[in-house]
């Protein structure tokens, strides 16, 4: 494990690679502790590079057995060997070749990057740097070959080898049990995307023919036994190659598209060409095993690494400063296939939820970074939601600011311009640019600063010239007094008591979209008869903080009116953000105000709850605590923050109860409904269990006993689970019996019992510490799998505020003691659990010196990976 101090990598510092390698020739003969790599290298000079210069390998954790060059053995002064690589001193000037042999352990491999085996099964993880683990490469994205795989085995216990491209040729090697597959990928791509599977898999299958007339075998392999939960995935890749061919003219390029499911994986999935590799959660699905959550989780992520193919494997990133280009503009492509395979609205308030949960406190807390980086000290540490999601929102800025053709039309060229090649944000927008005729300069500010803009609005109603005027005013945080003012298009409409004024105009509107280019800038409506409602960034235009003037009464108008679902969400979660912060300040709340909100929700349901049950979930949902905290943004108390949330659902509860109660009468399934996951299906399930909720926290008694019997009558996991997340929340021994009889159902069910783990660990309760240092005791949780620490200290870091942030600092204590417990055998696991500390300066004093605390423990320990000392020194330094 690398454990020195991270060097800082900058974007300005970028030059191409002094060598190209055009061809690697593969054999891995693979054991569970002596694993040999053979890697014949076709290299020449790069006459972008610097002439005359050495050849510089990366390597990490590798025993070099030979080296030749061209045939011959190198001799030991001709080349050098460090931690961090192989250095051959003085290579030819010419074309050449290069043979390499190295021994791996895959067994001893707990950090889960370069080669390692995960329940008997050989596998690869190689983003962003993990090749370099199997052999010494130049490992860069920006250095493309065409591979050649072979890949041996035993065949009792390995029965199945999978690689990149296509299959060539498989065989017995005589008198030894053994035998082998040779794979071939005749697409350059960069080492980053290399793949290799091994194992007892069973396999699931269907044909594929694309538009060009390519016949293609999709095949999904699991665990054995387990194929009958691939068929929802298997059917989610054949979906999203059709969808990717209409909606972006991509159509596939090899014989064979395959899919992996492992159970040890740090990631959610990785688009390795042709052969993908996914974290089991998202590929097995049952109704008695997966939630709809799970559902559509897996459609969404299937979909996104299939759709790296194009956006990400035939266009790669020149460096990983440009890593949003294939993660933001491949998360835009993911969500607009799951918003044509369910609601749109529905997902577009999720895609905004998730953003505003992860994204927005990133941007305001000490590890906040440009959508494109200047620099870096450990590139896995930037993964995160500001290059997936907000670069996902800077796409979908760019589509409305262009119109849907124009944006097509800029796609295609992209495409074409860079197919085959490593390219940059700039080789994106120039794309754009040469079909529109527009200069993008001024709008590739957002992929350069962080921080999230505030937007403020102000308005004045003319009666006598029946004109509206709406007054924006631009800032960003931490801005300079002179950093230019970005592009944000502004999606608006103004709405009346009755409805929409669609015949109120402006010239300063297009399409429904103003863009707001300077730091103030107004905008005049004519032929407005009554004062209005704005309806302002419409289905979330833009990645913004809105601060306006409007009052409850005016966002009660947009619910009611509003023909943008997104805005009527949007109204009633201002309103409830509103109420809970006032109760959260100590602030007297009055009762009208509150029950205006109830009487508004109920007409609401009246209107729309049987109509779009998904829809009508999202809108009784509250704000979580971290929308909350993030509102209140300085000093704040998750204890007080609780107890505003719990008021207000109880408030919720009390005045919906009747209405509450006959929906979930309607919504019931007849007995002997076959389970869908569809979107209709799946948005009758969540109304019904999001007036559960609300019942239970107006009523804890009669919500234990509606919970129990949901639990005892469930037919699928959703509702089972529901029931029991409802019954986690209520104190006493029937909730510690439904707990138990829930681990024994699906004691065998490791993916179940990472939901019960995570239930266990959400429970807002002094004694959920101990609860949870009692967890990591029992049979079923290992430290050694991703999965169970995410689900146990990840939910308790990221999902129970209250306990998490104790007064007394436990909770910070537990999850440093499992971040550095973790940080020796998988610092990048280790990583992503410090980011939870993200928000500590916001807090209160006392939480904010216990959190420190927390956090100079962990720099104080010698020995530290790189992953966690690069979080822990900027969450600190910030």
């Amino acid at each position: 494990m690398r454990t020195e101090t991270p060097p800082t990598v900058r974007l300005e510092d970028y030059r191409p690679s002094d060598h190209l390698i055009d061809r690697v020739e593969l054999d891995v003969r693979l054991d569970p502790h002596d694993t040999r790599v053979t890697a014949t290298l076709a290299l020449r000079p790069n006459p972008a590079g610097r002439a005359g210069a050495p050849l510089v390998l990366d390597g990490d954790d590798l025993s070099l057995l030979a080296l030749e060059c061209d045939g011959q053995a190198l001799a030991s002064d001709a080349y050098g060997v460090e931690a961090s690589g192989l250095t051959v001193h003085a290579p030819p000037q010419r074309p050449f070749t290069l043979r390499i042999e190295t021994r791996l352990d895959p067994t001893a491999n707990t950090r889960l990057m370069g080669l390692y085996r995960s329940n008997g099964v050989y596998c690869t993880q190689c983003e962003a740097d993990g090749f370099r683990r199997i052999t010494y490469f130049l490992d860069r994205p920006d250095v493309l070959s065409v591979y050649t795989t072979r890949i041996e085995a035993e065949r009792e216990a390995v029965p199945v080898l999978l690689g990149n491209g296509n299959p060539v040729e498989a065989g017995e090697v005589p008198g030894t049990g053994r035998h082998y597959a040779i794979w071939h990928d005749p697409l350059p791509k960069p080492a980053y995307l290399f793949a290799l599977v091994g194992g007892r898999l069973d396999r699931v299958s269907k044909p594929f023919t694309t538009m060009e007339g390519r016949p293609v075998e999709i095949a999904v392999y699991v665990e054995p036994g387990k194929g009958d939960r691939a068929a929802y995935a298997l059917d989610a890749v054949e979906r999203s190659m059709a969808w990717d061919e209409a909606a972006f003219g991509r159509a596939y390029d090899l014989d064979v598209f395959n899919v992996v499911a492992v159970s040890d994986f740090n990631m959610g999935a990785m688009e390795n060409k042709g052969l993908n590799i996914f974290n089991d959660k998202y590929v097995l699905a049952s109704p008695e095993t997966a939630t709809d959550a799970d559902y559509a989780a897996i459609e969404a992520i299937i979909a996104h690494e299939y759709f790296h193919n194009w956006s990400g494997n035939r266009v790669t990133c020149r460096d990983w400063f440009q890593l949003c280009l294939k993660e933001g503009l491949t998360v835009f492509r993911d969500q607009e296939f799951s918003s044509d395979m369910r609601s749109r609205a529905v997902h577009r308030i999720a895609e905004v939820r998730t953003l505003r949960a992860r994204q927005f406190p990133e941007d305001a807390g000490p590890l906040a970074h440009p959508v494109r980086p200047k620099q870096y000290a450990e590139i896995n540490n930037f993964y995160t939601a500001t290059v997936y999601e907000k670069g996902a929102e800077i796409v979908r800025m760019l589509r409305t600011l262009i119109g849907e053709a124009a944006f097509r039309a800029g796609m295609d060229r992209y495409f074409a311009d860079n197919d085959g090649t490593a390219a940059t944000v700039e080789d994106f927008l120039r794309a754009f640019e040469t079909v529109t005729g527009r200069d993008l300069a001024r709008f590739a500010e957002w992929y350069e600063r962080p921080g999230t803009p505030r937007v403020a609005v102000s308005s004045h109603y003319d009666a006598a010239a029946k004109t509206y005027r709406l007054a924006f005013r631009q800032t960003r945080p931490g801005a300079g007094a002179d950093a230019p003012p970005l592009v944000i298009p502004v999606r608006l409409g103004l709405i009346g008591a009755e409805g929409p004024l669609d015949e109120a105009t402006s010239e300063r509107v297009e399409t429904g979209v103003f863009v707001l280019d300077a730091a103030e800038d107004a905008l005049t409506f004519e032929n407005v008869a009554a004062e209005p409602v704005p309806s302002l960034f419409r289905a979330f235009s833009a990645p913004v903080r809105v601060e306006s003037t409007l009052d409850d009464a005016a966002r009660l108008i947009l619910l009611r009116h509003d023909p943008d679902s997104f805005n009527r969400w949007e109204a009633a979660q201002r309103v409830a953000l509103g109420l809970m912060a006032r109760q959260a300040r100590g602030e007297t709340i009055e009762s009208a105000g509150a029950d205006d909100f109830v009487a508004a929700l109920n007409a609401f349901l009246d209107a729309d709850a049987l109509r779009d049950p998904a829809f009508a979930a999202q809108v009784l949902a509250l704000p979580s605590e971290g929308d909350l905290a993030d509102e209140l943004e300085t000093e704040t108390d998750p204890d007080a923050i609780f107890s505003a949330r719990r008021a207000l659902r109880r408030r919720l509860g009390t005045g919906l109860r009747e209405r509450l109660t006959s929906l979930r009468e309607a919504l019931a399934e007849p007995a002997g409904t076959p389970f869908s996951p569809d979107a209709a299906a799946a948005g009758r399930r969540a109304l019904r269990n999001a007036a559960l909720d609300l019942i239970a926290a107006a009523d804890p008694q009669a919500g234990a006993a509606l919970a129990q019997a949901q639990i005892d009558a469930a037919t699928n996991m959703t509702d089972r689970l529901a029931g029991l997340a409802t019954r986690a929340l209520l104190p006493g021994e029937p909730r510690e019996v439904a707990l138990t009889a829930f681990a024994e159902r699906y004691a065998d069910e490791p993916l179940v019992l990472d939901k019960w783990f995570a239930i266990q660990a959400m429970i807002p309760e002094d004694g959920t510490v101990a609860r949870i240092r009692q967890l990591q005791s029992h049979p079923a949780f290992a430290m050694t799998n991703p999965n169970r620490v995410r689900s146990l200290i990840g939910s308790f870091s990221l999902a129970n505020p209250t306990q998490f942030n104790r007064l007394d600092g436990a909770g910070y204590a537990l999850v440093a003691e499992t971040v550095l417990a973790l940080d020796g055998t998988n610092p990048q696991v280790a990583a992503r659990l410090m980011t939870a500390f993200g928000p500590w300066r916001r807090l209160e004093p006392g939480r904010r010196a216990a959190a420190e605390a927390a956090l100079r423990r962990i720099v104080a320990t010698p020995g530290l990976s790189r992953d966690v000392t690069d979080i822990v020194t900027r969450s600190v330094a910030g």
